[in-house]
């Protein structure tokens, strides 16, 4: 194995924490597209992608979701593992809860089934690569 390659994969969190967070920033600034209208805490929101429903409230999770897996992937290896992780179990536990409180008041950032199964999805994505990813090579 290389050094060039030995290099590139401990940096292999820093790029992930980064992909994630692009993402959820992308998601979060497209959610304003069809948030409008509803209210920005509450059950019912507008369906991002025709899917997944989101309120003002969603949107700015995931917009705050997102500044800080970048953050944490511009802050080194060690943070962005750590964030990835962090943010994967927090991310299943959301969707998991997100399961038992549709339909009732406590649902205040518009979740729906899709919402949960891909929180909870994206949540095991996120805690796996922080794990896998954050394994030493051997040099």
């Amino acid at each position: 194995m290389s050094i060039q390659t030995i290099t590139r994969s401990k940096e292999l969190n820093r790029i992930a924490a980064g992909l994630f967070g692009a993402v959820f920033t992308l998601l979060g600034l497209l959610g304003f597209t069809v948030s409008g209208g509803h209210d920005a805490l509450g059950h019912d929101g507008g369906h991002l992608l025709g899917l997944f429903e989101v309120n003002v409230s969603h949107n700015l999770v995931h917009l705050a979701v997102g500044v800080v897996l970048i953050a944490a992937a511009l802050a080194g290896e060690a943070i962005a593992r750590f964030a990835n992780i962090a943010v994967g179990v927090v991310y299943l536990l959301v969707g998991v809860v997100g399961l038992a409180i549709i339909g009732t008041d406590l649902n205040l950032i518009a979740l729906n089934g899709l919402d949960n199964g891909l929180h909870i999805v994206v949540g095991g994505a996120m805690a796996a690569a922080g794990v896998i990813l954050g394994r030493k090579t051997a040099e």
